[in-house]
């Protein structure tokens, strides 16, 4: 290994170590450059379904990411208007018969710091903060980058986990900012003890509603409560103070049941960020640089699926670097080639997921009422078995 100069990963979120801990397995060091001073996480609840497990255990993380995991009892999509329960997906049991894994929900912070003490236990990895890069060239034979402070790295290749703004994306692949949806989202976390609401604790809810939704779900074994409110305003690109937030955040959902309003007066004005994805492309690579999760593939939330996208993006990176033992660019193009039409689906079907959120009143909304009214597990769990089987097993030489 100390023969092989280190891969060099710029971004140390979920898909950017998960990188590294794939590269290591397969024999190849890696430096991953963090910009910011420390290694760390926004401090909200993720939602993973069972597809993330393949990725897990092959890294032998399976384990620890239960232990700090809650287990939610269903999914459940509710009228925001009415209250009425709309679709119902059971997670206990029978899910788990079906997808072989559970559906778990855990606190971002978490699950960051069971990758990281992984990263730091590993001598093939190299964790660098403050080390925001601002520029790089591909030398042919190896990748070499500045930072901000005028430090340089250089590495065998270079994988771009820099996030849905791709400092990267823009200089390979141009195609401008991320799509902006029109949306904006509010997060917060409140203890359970404070929770005075007849709300579900034991499920993941998502209250749909005309132009908006809330979802709702416990963390840290039910000690908390994970709470995000989305909904379209023409200021979602405008930057404005609390009081105006509330007042806009009062004011949009006015009309929904009272159960999901009650929520409304828990948030904490201070985070509010718009809504944008990627359009899917063919291409994520050229030369000895790739980009990987949401730089590539970025997608709106409604499957829940961008980290989960990102994990499963750097077990399958490192599994074809070792494939082609360093050949990166046939490494790169096999990456794509794998990932591309599956994480596609995810950007497109979260897309038309979207709309059928939020719906306006009128006679599209009832014909979606009416239409899953008819669904029952079976038919819900097909409709889902392309995501959560899993992705297609890389075919790469072992550890």
């Amino acid at each position: 290994m100390a023969k092989r100069d280190p891969i060099l990963i710029v971004g140390g979120g979920l898909g950017g170590l998960t990188t590294a801990l794939a590269l290591a397995r397969y024999g190849w060091p890696s430096r991953v450059l963090e910009g910011a001073s420390q290694f760390g996480a926004i401090g909200y609840g993720i939602q993973f379904g069972p597809n993330v497990f393949h990725a897990f255990d092959r890294l032998g993380l399976s384990e620890k990411v239960l232990a700090i995991a809650d287990f939610p009892v269903a999914l459940s999509m509710m009228d925001a208007l009415s209250a009425k329960e709309l679709v119902r997906i059971p997670t206990g049991v029978s899910f788990r018969a079906r997808f072989k894994y559970p559906y778990i929900v855990v606190h971002r912070i978490d699950l960051h710091h069971i990758l990281l003490d992984a990263c730091r236990q590993n001598g093939a990895i190299e964790l660098v903060s403050d080390a925001m890069v601002t520029g790089f060239e591909d030398r042919g034979d190896k990748v070499a980058v500045e930072t901000k402070d005028g430090d340089a790295f250089s590495g065998a290749a270079l994988v771009a986990a820099d996030g849905l703004s791709s400092w990267f994306r823009a200089r390979l692949i141009g195609d401008g900012d991320p799509r902006p949806s029109g949306y904006v989202a509010f997060r917060t976390i409140v203890p359970m003890a404070q929770l005075k609401s007849d709300l579900p604790r034991d499920n993941v809810t998502l209250w749909a509603g005309p132009g908006l939704h809330i979802v709702h779900y416990p963390l840290r074994h039910g000690t908390e409560f994970n709470i995000v409110a989305v909904f379209r305003t023409a200021t979602h690109s405008e930057r404005g103070d609390p009081t105006a937030y509330r007042a806009e955040l009062e004011h949009t959902y006015r009309n929904v049941h009272f159960a999901a309003r009650s929520l409304i007066g828990m948030f904490d004005m201070r985070w509010r960020r718009a809504v944008s994805d990627r359009d899917p492309v063919r291409r994520w690579h050229r030369g000895r640089v790739v980009l990987l999760g949401d730089a590539a593939h970025g997608p709106l939330q409604s499957l829940a699926q961008g980290a989960g996208m990102a994990i499963e993006d750097g077990w399958c990176l490192g599994a074809m670097i070792a494939t082609t033992d360093g050949n990166f660019t046939d490494a790169f193009r096999r990456f794509e080639a794998a990932r591309l039409l599956r994480t596609a689906r995810v950007q497109l079907e979260s897309r038309a997921i979207w709309d059928f959120y939020h719906l306006d009143e009128g006679v599209a909304r009832d014909v979606r009422n009416a239409t899953v009214a008819d669904w029952d597990e079976a038919h819900v769990f097909d409709c889902l078995a392309w995501l959560y089987d899993g992705p297609a097993e890389p075919d790469a030489k072992g550890p």
